[in-house]
């Protein structure tokens, strides 16, 4: 009988929905080091402003900080260092030709452990206009009040 992995999630980039529309996810394993995974599972992480690039077929995630263990010695890691990515080779060479295309990167939305492993969902993303954004806003409120009436209404029937 197999035992399903359960999956804990550290870290969401939230700004990465509000700033592209996410054409497809892939999840990638993270290559860290101790003193990371450690301070990731006292949740220090910051993905705001966090990308992917690809560079001689690797993938790497950089701009995503993981804050130095607290009880770390002089080993402890550098916070900002560029975090290697593990996928299949046929992988990474097929984002390769779908970032060359005009107007899409790669964004990671959330960092989350499956089983005692880390890995990221990588967003495979196409940038929002400001109207984009705009919209997205005003369906968002509209669904608020939309929400709001119906509770009232149906407060006033009791």
């Amino acid at each position: 009988m197999a035992q399903s992995e359960s999956t804990k999630i550290i870290a969401e980039n939230r700004k990465a929905r509000h700033d592209y529309f996410v054409i497809e996810t892939y999840e990638a394993g993270v290559e860290l080091l101790g003193t990371e995974v450690k301070s990731l599972r006292a949740g220090g992480v910051n993905m705001k402003d966090s990308y992917c690039e690809i560079d001689a077929g690797q993938m790497y995630a950089l701009g995503m900080h993981i804050s130095p263990y607290e009880q770390g010695n002089r080993i402890n890691h550098e916070p900002l260092r560029p975090k290697r990515l593990l996928m299949h080779k046929r992988e990474i060479m097929k984002l390769t030709g779908l970032i060359s295309r005009e107007g899409y990167t790669l964004v990671p939305l959330s960092l989350y452990f499956k089983g005692s492993r880390v890995k990221m969902a990588i967003g495979l993303c196409k940038g929002k206009k400001l109207y984009d954004k705009r919209d997205d806003m005003a369906r968002r409120d509209a669904a608020r009040v939309i929400e709001r009436e119906m509770k009232s209404r149906s407060h006033k029937d009791d």
